[in-house]
């Protein structure tokens, strides 16, 4: 079996939060699968809004009107 991958594409976050995101996903990944959490790699990947679209629109121009 081939190390278990979890992608999470979304805004810049500070470090702290990062590391608090890692932890949640690959907990709760290995308690829904079983795995040991020692094979989960975590990609965390910054977007930024105006590479975002959302409902045929781009994020940037949705967060503008709210």
């Amino acid at each position: 079996m081939g190390m278990p991958t979890i992608f999470f594409y979304g805004p810049r976050l500070e470090k702290e939060k990062k590391k608090e995101l890692i932890r949640a996903f690959t907990s709760a990944a290995s308690a829904a699968t079983g795995i040991r959490e020692e094979a989960f790699v975590v990609y965390l990947m910054e977007t930024a809004p105006e590479q975002v679209g959302v409902g045929g629109e781009l994020l940037e121009e949705k967060l503008k009107e709210s």
